[in-house]
């Protein structure tokens, strides 16, 4: 035995053979025909894909949201396709965090309160809720917003709440399905810089959903999703780094000459 062979680290996802069908017998349809996915600690990756791919159906089964057909998903080594729906959940709650295109947010309440909800239902006591959440605020660079309900915040700063409340349990992993759906393009670049920050900063594995080449620039790897299969999985050898997007000048965007 060579003890000098150097080991390869245990990645931190692992997909084999994933299968998910909807419903059954001759009306079933096969969402994932077979997939095969390892992602490591610390990763930003992309997952892109036509309509009906299968790439949201993987997601899904990533964030224990869902359970596959067929087929192994370790998290950490451990067989998550064995567990009940309540050991998901629970382990839902303590690794991953969601970002949608939908901000999702309480319309009634302040940014701080909507940001606090997940540590509400883990049953945190007020005071480190409050500290945590005023923690996630400043992180993604709301600091004097707390107070603020959503109708006062532009789209850009509720999707950031949105990923405040995301990040405040300090998960592993964030899963941000369509993030920039909603937003313009200079508000969606500054989300993918704040995805790229906390990925290499905090170093929090990202896998974002998106069919934005512009957006998908900021991952380091992209895996892409045909017919409920990988087709793709390729390194981004130059990601767009924060700071890197600037905005296009007036005159281009009206066709008025610049002055």
């Amino acid at each position: 035995m060579n003890t000098n062979a150097t080991q390869q680290p245990v990645p931190l996802i692992q997909l084999r053979g994933i299968t998910k069908a909807y419903g059954e017998g001759a009306t079933a349809f096969l969402a994932l025909k077979g997939v095969d996915l390892a992602i490591g600690r610390g990763e930003f990756v992309a997952i892109m894909g036509p309509s009906g791919s299968g790439k949201s159906t993987a997601m899904n089964l990533l964030g224990c949201l869902d359970r596959p057909t067929g087929g192994q998903y370790l998290f950490m080594g451990a067989h998550v396709e064995a567990l009940s729906r309540d050991e998901r959940a629970r382990l839902r709650r303590r690794y991953f965090g969601f970002v949608f295109q939908g901000f999702n947010l309480l319309a009634r309440t302040s940014a701080q309160e909507n940001v606090e909800l997940p540590l509400l239902y883990r049953g945190e006591p007020a005071a480190r809720r409050h500290a945590a959440a005023a923690r996630a605020l400043e992180a993604v660079g709301l600091k004097g917003w707390e107070h603020h309900t959503p109708a006062e915040l532009s789209g850009g700063q509720q999707q950031r709440v949105a990923i405040a409340r995301a990040i405040v349990t300090e998960p592993a992993v964030l899963l941000a399905d369509e993030p920039t759906g909603n937003l313009d393009t200079q508000r969606s670049h500054e989300i993918m810089e704040l995805l790229a920050r906390l990925n290499s900063e905090q170093g929090i594995t990202v896998l974002m959903v998106t069919h934005e080449p512009d957006m998908a620039a900021y991952a380091h790897r992209i895996v892409r999703f045909v017919d409920g299969l990988v087709a793709s999985d390729e390194r981004n050898p130059n990601p767009a780094q924060p700071g890197s997007f600037r905005p296009a000048p007036a005159a281009a965007v009206t066709g008025t000459k610049a002055r």
